[in-house]
């Protein structure tokens, strides 16, 4: 009993953190809600690569041309010249540039060799660029901005000595699925992360900006090479040359649609092998977290059971149990009210979405472990139809592709 008591006061301890962090987080989106956005909207190149069909890809392209900002174009590019969604592009493109004056085109990178297809595609596509272009955008095709996203994007880049600016995804489940609600709670987690701590935020590869003059200097295309990870790689570049990463709270995306439990398994676990790769030092926390947290909650649930059929005291657990509960409650409950400022337009989805990020979350810290796990067994991650093996940060090989 003394040990569970002694990592239950560290679990606590961190959730009084976390907690913490969450009411600076409400405050951060609160404040960047209210900033006047300057008037600052040079010519922008939008890339979006593109790979196979997703739910929603119609809506969410439809929205990348119905932007509030003057000056840009977009750039959709693939690896193949048949590959499905290309169908989808054209059928936008002809829409949509029927009614709006955005000039669109589709780059065909080809097949990738050493590093990530979307890499691939990323690096072809800065190649083909106009020389008018000031800025870089990327964006992902899962992802729906909203019509200020572009505008709120590059704004902060009027600040020349800021390195990127960024925003997140957060998941917004349509029908409700039990899978589809845990994936929303176990991406809440990393949103939340990001903040007034510019040194420390993240580019997010679906919704970053990043003035020319920058990339170019930095040599990120030089960086892509052998990664499958195009965001981690850019973020490393701009931590070592000192350039911060300011996150834009009006561009965290809805990404919407369902996911099954293999896909979410395949999904998380993605991301924390990657996280191990090009991060290790964030995904041993996540480790050893996770770990203790599910030792101490779900070894105190057992420990509650056991002494309530032995007839033993169990109140004490029980309110420990409960603590470690509600701070995570907490926590949710005032990050997803947070949210609901720049993703107003989900505030249905959102409000139905609150009781499963109350109960889910300590299943998250679950998958989490799980995630950690995998991570520390494998380095082989299959990613839009791709299998890859990650022999390190510089390094990935592709083991087999689908048709």
């Amino acid at each position: 009993m003394f040990l569970f008591y002694l990592f239950a006061a560290i679990v606590i301890w961190l959730g009084v953190l976390s907690l913490r962090s969450g009411f600076d987080f409400v405050a951060y989106v609160r404040g960047e809600s209210t900033r006047p956005l300057p008037d600052f909207t040079p010519f922008v190149s939008v890339i979006a690569p593109c790979r196979g069909l997703e739910d929603g890809l119609r809506e969410n392209l439809t929205a990348l041309f119905q932007q509030d900002y003057p000056n840009y174009e977009i750039i959709f590019v693939t690896d193949r010249a048949d590959d499905l969604s290309l169908q989808v592009v054209e059928e936008v493109r002809t829409v949509e540039t029927a009614s709006v004056q955005i000039f669109s085109r589709v780059v065909i990178a080809g097949e990738a060799v050493g590093c990530g297809q979307k890499v691939n595609n990323l690096r072809v596509a800065v190649a083909s660029l106009d020389s008018v272009c000031q800025v870089l955008v990327f964006v992902d095709t899962d992802a729906r901005p909203g019509a200020h996203w572009l505008r709120s994007l590059v704004a902060p880049l009027s600040d020349e000595s800021l390195g990127a600016a960024s925003g997140y995804r957060w998941f917004i489940p349509e029908r409700g699925a039990l899978a589809s609600q845990l994936r929303s709670v176990w991406n809440a987690s990393i949103a939340s992360a990001l903040g007034s701590r510019e040194d420390k935020n993240f580019c997010w590869g679906g919704s970053t900006a990043i003035r020319r003059a920058t990339f170019e200097r930095l040599n990120v295309t030089a960086a892509w090479q052998g990664t499958v990870s195009d965001d981690f790689a850019l973020t490393r570049v701009l931590q070592r040359a000192k350039l911060p990463i300011h996150f834009v709270p009006a561009c965290l995306i809805a990404s919407v649609g369902e996911c099954s439990a293999r896909e979410l398994l395949e999904f998380s676990n993605r991301q924390l092998k990657i996280t191990r790769v090009y991060a290790p030092h964030l995904w041993k926390p996540v480790l050893i977290g996770s770990l203790l947290f599910c030792a101490v909650f779900f070894g105190g649930v057992v420990l509650v059971i056991a002494r309530l059929i032995l007839h033993l005291p169990y109140w004490w657990p029980l309110i420990v149990l409960l603590t470690i509960y509600l701070l995570g409650a907490a926590k949710a409950y005032i990050r997803i009210n947070a949210v609901a400022i720049p993703l107003a337009d989900y505030q249905r989805h959102l409000s139905r979405s609150l009781p499963w990020h109350l109960l889910l979350w300590p299943f998250a810290s679950a998958l989490y472990l799980c995630n950690a796990l995998a991570a520390w067994f494998s380095r082989r991650i299959k990613w839009r139809g791709i299998t890859y093996e990650l022999k390190s940060a510089s390094e990935a090989v592709i083991i087999s592709r689908e048709s």
